[in-house]
């Protein structure tokens, strides 16, 4: 049930049904130069849709930017705030808890550090403030368990690799363009820079040259089956 398409009076009817709600988000960040920008938005909005169709529960509409700090000089990448993010989720669930929701499921596409942080931070916050309200935060990648081994091939793949490129293959093959190199990067931790390209050039972090069809599809449907598990459990968590 795709909220934002939804009569008031369809929105009214299907609360009598679900008071679950499940947020994508995602990001405009540099992929490599083979993926689009809105990759992480593609994955998550289309993984939500199927989720929320197949489990009859409320989808909202996709947040499109997100907190991107290693690609921040990329070409491309259009980010927002840490404070920024917090608010808006706030602001978002707030509301939808007074008209009626009570679980609602933030998931992202985006599995950078800061951008979950702020996710959690204002979760933290919510659950808190809203007696009765169960709420989950994470990206769809986290949940996903050592099954993803079955299906990647390259180690510590992550942004833009095998299985990001695997995954647009899977929804919109038309939108990838070639392959990029595979590329690793290595930035001088602990410490912070502000030349973030210098390390990290390409915006890849796996090898996408192993990415396939059938490699999308199947992590598709993993990612579908872990999701839908998480909406049957929510309504079990003691607020």
């Amino acid at each position: 049930m795709l909220l934002g398409e939804l009569t008031m009076t369809e929105f009214q009817k299907a609360m009598r049904k679900t008071r679950t709600v499940i947020m994508p988000l995602g990001t405009v960040e540099a992929h490599g130069t083979h993926l689009p920008l809105n990759t992480d938005t593609l994955i998550i909005r289309e993984l939500v849709k199927r989720v929320s169709e197949r489990m009859n529960v409320f989808m909202l509409p996709p947040l499109q930017y997100g907190v991107c700090t290693s690609t921040s000089a990329h070409p491309g990448t259009i980010g927002i705030t840490t404070s920024t993010l917090k608010s808006i989720l706030m602001d978002i669930v707030r509301d939808a808890f007074g008209k009626g929701l009570r679980n609602f499921i933030l998931v992202s596409g985006h599995g950078g550090g800061l951008h979950l942080s702020a996710m959690r931070d204002a979760s933290e916050t919510l659950v808190g403030e809203l007696k009765g309200i169960r709420l989950g935060a994470f990206t769809i990648y986290e949940v996903l368990g050592k099954e993803v081994e079955a299906i990647a091939e390259t180690r510590n793949d992550s942004h833009a690799g095998e299985l990001e490129t695997s995954l647009v293959l899977h929804l919109a093959p038309r939108l990838v363009k070639g392959r990029a190199r595979e590329e690793y990067p290595s930035f001088p931790k602990p410490f912070v820079v502000s030349d973030k390209q210098r390390y990290w050039p390409g915006a890849v972090w796996g090898n996408p040259g192993k990415a396939s069809v059938e490699k999308g599809e199947a992590l598709f449907g993993l990612m579908a089956d872990k999701l839908s598990e998480l909406v049957k459990k929510i309504e079990k968590v003691r607020s």
